[in-house]
């Protein structure tokens, strides 16, 4: 019996002979019907009818057949011992692969490009095809050599006699587009002559359209395999390749930019290629003329065992022209199969590149996003990959940053050797069978509806070439029986065009700093500045924007968004900013106190269910802000777990069920990380809605700087963000300060060099970016943070619309994503929650009695520096409803800025002579007293607001310091516009073992 599922069964096994019988009957109905059909079509062929269609139902009948053929095997191999499963398969991997080069064969032309291709292809493809498909790489039949000499007379205008001594009548090799002849020039050079098949033309050209309809009813049939974007690319090269004065002039180009001419000593590039390229003698449309070089093919393994060629090192050698040819040159030959190379026969014995008809040429920019796609895969890291594929125009209909890294890991994948093409192909198999899998949860498809899903929505036709290249040079290392690990031998390459660009500086680039308006005469010094400490590598990216008096003075952007991504800092690009995000979180509590929704001498046990535990139950929401809760150990996510920080619900629900270390109230420790999970879950419980929902209606709304102010960055934004990096001189100098008692174990100078070398890496992943962190992960542009503090600084009066110079405008950006509400659960209040509203109301509007009565206060009221303007409009009562354009001020408290500092009527909420007020830290003059507020971010960025010269600034950077460029700018801006240097950034430059950390450093 052929099958045990039917063993013991002779009804089973007549029934599954019945079957054999069946599909063997309707396989050899099939044959017969389409042997028919070409005789039939032969038949109106000879009568002069249907040559337009004769190639094109020749490509059909044949794969029909071949289509048939496999599907009849497939059922065969059911009814059969497992034994013999191999050899049925074999055999039809022979025949059909016999009719597939006898069509190509029959066809030539372009056909012959697509088994060029196929022959390389031994990671993937049986071994029968292999072995037959290779002979079209330069072994098909002839030209006649009558055909030939007439093709050479006719286009170089000469004689056979006059042009050549000698004339060898056998070919080297024969290609699709042409076939190659050995000669002697009448000066006595050896040259090979290079002669384009008569008629070729007219058949490429012909071979392209047929092909254009097969793709169009792929694309149609099986919308997920839409090739349109590669056949487009392929019409609009292979005309070009039929001229061989470009090819001539291609060959020139490439010999150039390898340096095959110099000598070692005159190329000193680290980069240096070791390879042969013939040089050009003459060409024509039609007809080739090149300097012969001794050598073998590249595939004879025969020639390469005998000479003892490293065949390891050859194939390395020939990825590493390539690379030099992609991503340094930009400029590149699109067909690296084995006939296109040769193998000196002198030692050392190095590759000949040969043929560069079907060339491609990049653009910078896309140079750029290619070396940066290839190292983002290299790193894993999903931000740069999806940004590159931005900058390169390839759209995908789903955010899948895992899947995306997945298929680009894929692509750069090291190679294997030809014997493990079967392993290969399955995996492959498997991985694609993954990721459909996750599409179809994601879209929530049916089977059939998942088949027909492409989930690339663009794709650039200008990266086709490049994904056949590197397909190719996969291919061939597989023939050549080596494993290549481009990882390692391109990476070299791609970084070089990176860093070349982004090494460049202010010195070199006078795009250095972003091409805008001047507003004043402190941005113009400025400017000069940060050329300065560019120029000496201080700075990597950086966004400078500041008000003075309600007004723009400084909008500056200047230098690169990351060490591989150079390009230029805009405006609008995004950068991460550590705790300067805390300042923003703050902003977001006083909102919600502002409109009844919280209050500062609430219980957090009362907001928030489950809080009140472990000792908990006297935190009250002061407390929180200003780092006296005692919970700034609560827990370590970045010791413990880095990515645990990326699980908001987790990390909630780790603080609820926290210890205090210290009584509540009782010592000011910086609570690096904790402040925000105990800011964010405060902010969900008593607004009823997320946290980011909170964000958007209270500062990205009204301040209008939608698409600029993110705490966990929206998916399609990754164009725009910096990328961090720490300036390793500068932080070594960490181990010699000494200690901050008012920072926590885990923050102290010893542990902080630790981690600011290990934070970039780990702030720069999608997970961490996309995560609700609202104590170290918000992202933003200098102008959003500028605009946010000059609003804070008017006592909540927004501003008018930002500088029309700065561009593009501020806002313009859509914000994304839009929100929905918490789950009912969450927004339903206990009885005391609704109580505590009423007293909160009731506290407002007595205290705003006591200030009009002006009773007297044990610090004085920072509020009464506002302006007269700015007090009476904080004074208008605001809807939480209201949109952004009926929005004039988004604090109706006239005492606001005691509430940030807690000063006035708020000091008995804070700690005395602390560093920080309520969610802010205090900024004082040298003097000491107290002129502000803000917040810093490790490494550098910040924000703060001077009260009475209405004056707020913002910095934002991504190389990451102890803070001297920041304190640096800050310094000079101050003394241009005669305003008190904050106490901070006066001490942030000089380090020394007594010295302090700069708040840029840590804050």
């Amino acid at each position: 019996m052929r099958n045990s599922r039917f063993r013991g069964s002779n009804s089973g096994s007549l029934q599954n002979n019945r079957w054999s019988v069946a599909v063997d009957y309707l396989l050899s109905f099939f044959v017969r019907l389409l042997a028919n059909i070409q005789r039939v079509w032969r038949k109106f062929v000879s009568m002069g009818w249907g040559n337009i269609y004769r190639r094109r139902m020749k490509v059909f009948s044949v794969a029909i057949l071949i289509y048939l053929d496999y599907k009849g095997v497939q059922q065969r191999e059911k009814w059969i011992k497992k034994s013999k499963v191999p050899a049925l398969w074999e055999k039809a991997h022979d025949r059909n692969a016999k009719r597939v080069l006898n069509l190509i064969v029959e066809l030539e032309g372009l056909w012959v490009k697509l088994g060029q291709y196929l022959s390389t292809r031994a990671d993937v493809l049986p071994q029968a095809y292999i072995s037959l498909l290779t002979q079209l790489q330069d072994s098909l039949p002839p030209r006649p050599l009558q055909e030939v000499c007439r093709t050479i007379e006719r286009e170089l205008g000469h004689s056979m006699d006059v042009l050549f001594t000698d004339f060898v009548d056998e070919p080297l090799a024969t290609a699709s587009i042409a076939q190659v002849h050995r000669a002697t020039l009448a000066n006595g050079q050896d040259v090979v002559v290079k002669v384009q098949h008569a008629g070729i033309r007219a058949i490429i050209l012909e071979d392209l359209k047929n092909a254009k309809s097969i793709v169009d009813w792929i694309a149609w049939a099986e919308p997920q395999y839409d090739f349109n974007p590669m056949i487009d690319e392929w019409c609009k090269e292979a005309p070009r390749e039929l001229d061989f004065n470009i090819e001539a002039e291609n060959t020139r180009t490439v010999s150039r930019n390898l340096g095959c001419k110099k000598t070692n000593d005159e190329v000193k590039s680290d980069n240096r290629v070791d390879v042969l390229i013939p040089d050009i003698i003459q060409s024509s449309e039609s007809v080739l003329i090149l300097e012969y070089m001794d050598g073998f093919r590249l595939n004879d393994m025969e020639s390469l065992d005998a000479f003892g060629v490293d065949k390891q090192k050859i194939v390395e050698e020939i990825t590493r022209a390539y690379a030099h040819q992609i991503y340094v040159d930009g400029f590149f030959n699109g067909d690296p199969h084995p006939g296109n190379f040769l193998v000196s026969k002198e030692p050392p014995h190095r590759p000949i590149l040969l043929d560069f008809g079907l060339t491609k040429k990049l653009s910078h920019p896309l140079k750029q996003a290619l070396a940066k796609m290839f190292l983002a895969s290299a790193e894993g890291d999903q931000v740069a990959l999806l940004s590159a594929f931005a900058e390169m125009g390839l759209k995908l209909r789903l955010d899948l940053p895992d899947q995306a890294m997945s298929v680009a890991s894929l692509f750069f994948r090291s190679s294997t050797p030809s014997n493990e093409a079967l392993k290969t192909l399955k995996s492959l198999n498997d991985q694609r069978t993954q990721n459909m899998k996750v599409i179809q949860e994601k879209m929530q498809l049916s089977p059939k509806e998942v088949k027909r899903f492409n989930p690339v929505d663009a794709f650039p036709g200008d990266i086709v070439i490049f994904a056949r290249v590197i397909n190719l040079l996969r291919g061939l290392s597989s023939i050549m029986n080596v494993r290549i690990v481009y990882l390692d031998i391109m990476r070299p390459f791609a970084e070089s065009v990176l860093m070349g660009s982004i090494s460049r500086g202010p010195t070199v680039d006078a795009q250095w700093i972003h091409d805008s308006p001047i507003h004043s005469d402190v941005e113009s010094k400025l400017r000069k500045l940060l050329a300065e400490l560019g120029s000496i590598q201080k700075i990597l990216g950086i966004q400078v924007c500041a008000y003075k008096d309600g007004k723009v003075i400084i909008d500056t952007a200047a230098g690169v968004l990351g060490r591989y991504d150079p390009r230029p800092v805009q405006p609008d690009s995004l950068f991460p900013v550590f705790s300067v995000t805390k300042g923003v979180t703050a902003g977001m509590m006083h909102w919600l106190v502002d409109q009844r929704k919280l209050q500062l001498d609430q219980t957090v046990g009362d907001i928030w269910p489950g809080f009140g535990s472990n000792g908990k139950d006297i935190i009250k929401v002061h407390h929180v802000l200003n780092h006296t809760s005692g919970l700034h150990s609560a827990f370590d996510p970045v010791g413990e777990n880095p990515l645990l920080i990326c699980d908001w619900d987790e990390c909630l629900k780790r603080i609820a069920n926290s210890s205090p270390e210290t009584e509540p109230g009782s010592q000011q420790f910086y609570h690096y990380l904790t402040f925000g999970w105990l800011c964010g879950g405060i902010i969900e419980y008593a607004s009823g809605k997320k946290f980011q929902e909170i964000l958007e209606e209270s500062i990205v709304k009204p301040l209008k700087i939608d698409g600029e102010l993110y705490i966990g960055i929206p998916p399609g934004v990754e164009s725009r963000l910096a990328t961090l990096m720490a300036d390793m001189d500068e932080l070594s100098k960490l181990p010699s300060i000494s200690s901050q008692p008012e920072l926590p174990s885990t923050f102290q100078p010893e542990k902080i060099l630790q981690m600011a070398t290990s934070l970039p890496v780990l702030f720069n992943t999608l997970n961490v970016r996309r995560a609700i962190i609202p104590a170290a992960n918000g992202h933003c542009s200098a102008r959003a943070l500028a605009r946010y503090y000059a609003t804070l600084a008017d006592g909540g009066l927004v501003p008018p619309p930002h500088s029309s110079l700065s561009q593009p405008p501020l806002g313009s950006h859509t914000h994304v994503p839009k929100f929905t509400s918490l789950n009912d659960t969450t927004k339903k209040r206990k009885g005391k929650e609704m109580a505590a509203t009423e007293k909160l109301k009731d506290h407002h509007e007595k205290r705003f009695m006591r200030a009009v009565r002006g009773r007297e206060s044990s610090t004085e009221s920072l509020a009464r520096l506002v302006n007269d303007t700015s007090s009476s409009a904080g004074k208008t009562e605001i809807s939480s409803n209201d949109h952004q354009d009926d929005i004039r001020c988004i604090f109706s408290n006239p005492r606001i800025h005691d509430a940030f500092m807690g000063a006035g009527d708020y000091g008995g909420l804070v700690l005395p002579d602390g560093k920080f007020g309520l969610g802010f830290k205090r900024v004082n003059s040298q003097d000491g007293s107290l002129v502000g507020f803000g917040h810093s971010g490790m490494g550098g960025s910040t924000g703060f607001c001077d009260i009475k010269n209405r004056f707020s600034i913002a910095i934002t950077l991504n190389k990451m310091s102890l803070g001297g460029v920041t304190a640096s700018i800050i310094r000079l801006v101050c003394s241009e516009l005669n305003i008190p240097l904050p106490k901070e950034f006066s001490i942030a430059s000089g380090m020394g073992p007594d010295s302090e950390m700069g708040s840029p450093l840590i804050n």
